[in-house]
């Protein structure tokens, strides 16, 4: 990774969405993020703008696809996500409710 702390965090490599970590994260901008628990680094480009905290898909979630998050799944997808797109309640319906 860069000496540049990244935009965003991923905990498990088999999470589907990653979490912004920076303000201002606007639409088509070029992330870099970390992959905590591999080390890794990925970049990608969003959709929409994403607000500080929110997560976003690091590839095409399918409607009615568990989404994966600190490796657990936190619910399913209600719409298609296309990678790069804001994951939020507007598109992912959680398992508590």
């Amino acid at each position: 990774m860069s000496t540049a702390p990244p935009d965003f965090l991923v905990h498990d490599e088999r999470d589907a969405v990653g979490v912004v970590v920076v303000e201002d994260i606007a639409t088509d901008q070029s992330l870099e993020g970390w992959v905590m628990d591999t080390d890794q680094t990925l970049s990608i480009t969003v959709n929409d703008p994403i607000p500080l905290g929110h997560k976003f898909a690091l590839r095409d979630i399918s409607d009615g696809e568990a989404v994966i998050k600190y490796g657990e799944n936190i619910g399913r997808a209600v719409a298609d996500i296309p990678k790069g797109n804001h994951v939020h309640v507007h598109n992912l319906k959680t398992n508590k409710w």
